[in-house]
């Protein structure tokens, strides 16, 4: 196998305000500081109460620790000078999306303009995948194959179960508010890159976008890099989690690869079928199972993790990545995020404490218990 697989990891914080644990505006001097320490790794978001950065590329796991592990320190150490903390969640508890401005710039000027309404409940953050595969032909022949799988992802990430105060009664309500853009979704089947880059032309030579990095599938090729991103991942409270998902992510793409090196490839399921799993996912998270189409059950989640790990245990040994892989073994059992932020709630409402803080609270301490 030629391919070094390598991995680029993106994701976006949200700030706040250490006092009133509400959401704070990024300051522009903190900006500037940020993109001081990291050329081109640290950016501002859509809301400007965000923030986001990327790692560099990187062929192992341990390498991009190491970058990331420099960027979220970066950020902490630059907000705390505001007087600032950052969480990487998808959705605030508690804040009013209402509330929030959007970063003045000219493509998020034009973001608001295209999407309307629907723009400004954006108040959501993600984490990205980029997993480098050279080849355009083979980029297009694995996201059918892959997409299988980003239900399994979005179970083992959800990070987002409030919304303005509320309990929504699912694990990942970012997804719910993100599904209301256009072109969002499973991606669709292309029988191959041509067909891809041709159906996506139409938008681009009608004008309806400028390029593809207005295409927000859960997969899709990258339009900078030759990359495959996935994007349908919560972001991470703990930087280990994060980097245990990217390493599942470049575990299943080097399988996929492994399989067509021996002329095989994972079976193509209808995206009726995988977007039930997909909701699943969003709405249980590890808590109810998937189905498992190829015999037709519903298997509970530490058990398809269990299989997922001897399927990937070849890849992840050659990768060096079985430790990571083993803790979403853990997260499948223990629960995610979204489990960890209602104990919290829970136990804080049961002491008469404010429960909303009590979760942001407990989101900045997760956000540095890696570094």
């Amino acid at each position: 196998m030629q391919q070094e697989f390598t991995l680029g990891i993106e994701e976006e914080y949200l700030l706040v305000d250490r006092d009133s644990l509400e959401l704070a505006e990024a300051p522009a001097a903190l900006m500037e500081a940020c993109q001081a320490d990291f050329e081109g790794q640290v950016s501002p978001e859509f809301l400007q109460c965000q923030i986001e950065v990327g790692t560099r590329p990187h062929v192992t796991i341990s390498s991009a620790r190491e970058d990331l592990k420099r960027l979220r320190s970066c950020v902490s150490k630059r907000a705390v000078e505001h007087n600032l903390a950052p969480i990487a969640v998808s959705c605030h508890p508690f804040a009013d999306w209402k509330k929030q401005q959007h970063t003045r710039k000219d493509r998020y000027d034009a973001l608001q303009h295209a999407l309307g309404g629907v723009a400004r409940r954006m108040l959501i953050c993600g984490m990205h995948v980029h997993i480098g595969v050279a080849d355009s032909a083979l980029r297009a022949d694995l996201i059918p194959q892959l997409s299988y799988f980003l239900p399994h992802l979005l179970a083992l990430s959800t990070s987002s179960p409030y919304w303005n105060g509320e309990d929504t009664g699912l694990s990942s309500y970012r997804l719910t508010v993100f599904d209301n853009l256009p072109r969002t979704g499973l991606p669709p089947i292309f029988s191959g890159w041509s067909e891809y880059e041709r159906t996506t032309g139409v938008l681009v030579e009608l004008g309806v976008i400028e390029d593809t990095t207005k295409i927000w599938w859960d997969l899709r090729p990258s339009h900078q890099y030759p990359t495959l991103e996935t994007r349908i991942m919560d972001v991470q409270p703990r930087m280990e989690h994060a980097l245990s998902l990217a390493a599942m992510v470049q575990a299943l793409t080097r399988m996929l690869c492994r399989l067509k090196d021996r002329n095989l490839r994972w079976r193509q399921y209808d995206r009726f079928l995988i977007g039930e799993n997909r909701w699943r996912a969003q709405r249980y998270g590890v808590g109810e199972g998937m189905i498992d189409f190829g015999d037709r059950s519903i298997k509970p989640m530490p058990e398809l993790m269990g299989e997922l790990m001897g399927l990937l245990a070849e890849d992840a040994e050659a990768l060096g990545t079985m430790t990571e892989l083993a803790k979403l073994h853990q997260i499948a059992q223990n629960g995610t995020s979204a489990t960890r932020q209602r104990r919290v709630h829970a136990e804080a409402a049961a002491k008469g404490d404010d429960p909303g803080k009590a979760v942001v609270q407990h989101l900045i301490d997760e956000f540095h218990q890696d570094l």
